[in-house]
């Protein structure tokens, strides 16, 4: 921990190598997901091929023909859109240089109208991974005004339709928002315990949590009450491990529309895809290491102001909030934890960034 607080404070310090494993196994993605958007030339081609990765020699072996069904895969969600692609394919990356497995991690991208199946397989040659279309017009009228309009777009809503899309075979998934980097091995996350949870999450229980909600909602006994008999306590929706068995069990999806229907005609929150979130499920959250989660590195969510870490280790950093690291290290106006994120980034032909690398938590 001591060396990431010395860089946030000295932002030329050196940052530790990461040691690259040799080669990931291919895999033919299921479903091509069509669109009519096709991505202009130059962008489509404007990543560079990820250094591949292999199991190391304890891993199970990975077959070619490895399905989806296979119970011995990490199952990773993501969703992939044109203004946070970007960040997508780091986190990618991010995951795949630090996992002890690398080719047992199977993603689930999703997507709303874009075909972007093409430069994943050109980025990742032999990712393991298939694209899942959500169609927007699901959420399309459940989608109220958000204090940043980048909370408003319908992707935003597909964590929670992932019970819905991904295989019924898939008992498990992590979902993982577009604006981080892990820099730990993705299975130890995975193998969280969650007891008779349906969701595991980082929680702050010293949030103020009524600030989620306005003011007409406390207001109101009957919504008041819904928080009555639990302890609850914030946490993000960015990170999380999902029980997808006892989510289609309990009928999850619907609850959670429920509450956004609500919000259409009541106004009980300001802020996008969380409040429901926190309403079906706060004080029902299996606990995680606040290290797989240290949010708030984009600052809040107008001004996008620099953050530094929370005290302790750390396995995963997430550019939660307005700012996004790709854009202020093009605008050559980076906050100093910008630098972490940059390792990752796969974006451009020969240009690479050359921040240095970090290495994985211990």
């Amino acid at each position: 921990m001591q060396w990431i607080i010395k860089f946030s404070r000295f932002f030329s310090a050196a940052m530790l190598v990461i040691f690259l494993s040799p080669s990931l196994q291919s895999y033919p993605p299921a479903e091509a997901i069509r669109s009519s958007y096709h991505i202009p030339h130059d962008y489509r081609f404007s990543f560079r091929n990820s250094p591949s990765f292999r199991n190391a020699d304890e891993c199970d072996s990975v077959s070619d023909e490895i399905s989806v069904c296979d119970p011995s895969l990490v199952h990773v969600a993501i969703t992939l859109d044109i203004d946070y692609l970007r960040g997508s394919i780091a986190a990618v990356h991010s995951i795949l240089r630090h996992a002890f497995c690398p080719e047992s991690i199977f993603f689930h991208f999703l997507v709303t109208d874009t075909n972007l199946e093409a430069l994943v397989q050109s980025t990742f040659p032999q990712l393991k991974f298939k694209v899942y279309y959500f169609d927007p017009s699901v959420v399309k009228n459940l989608i109220s005004s958000s204090v940043r309009q980048a909370l408003e777009q319908p992707l935003n809503y597909a964590r929670n339709y992932l019970a819905d899309l991904l295989e019924t075979c898939v008992r498990r998934v992590i979902y993982l928002d577009s604006d981080l980097v892990v820099v730990d091995d993705v299975a130890k996350l995975w193998s969280t315990d969650l007891g008779l949870k349906t969701i595991g999450a980082p929680e702050y229980c010293h949030a103020n949590f009524t600030k989620y909600f306005t003011a007409g909602f406390w207001a109101e006994p009957d919504f008041a009450a819904t928080f009555e008999r639990r302890k609850v306590c914030y946490f993000n929706t960015g990170v999380m491990v999902m029980d997808l068995v006892r989510w289609r069990k309990e009928g999850y999806t619907k609850k959670i529309e429920k509450w956004m229907e609500i919000q259409k005609s009541e106004r009980i929150y300001e802020l996008g895809s969380l409040p429901p979130f926190l309403l079906v499920f706060a004080g029902h959250v299996a606990g995680i290491e606040h290290r797989w989660n240290q949010h708030g590195l984009g600052g809040d969510n107008v001004k996008g102001s620099c953050r530094d870490l929370h005290a302790g280790p750390v396995s995963l950093l997430h550019w939660s909030g307005s700012g996004k690291p790709w854009i202020r290290l093009d605008s050559r106006n980076p906050c100093p934890l910008d630098a972490l994120w940059a390792p990752f980034d796969l974006y451009g032909y020969g240009h690479g960034h050359e921040h240095g690398h970090i290495h994985e938590s211990s």
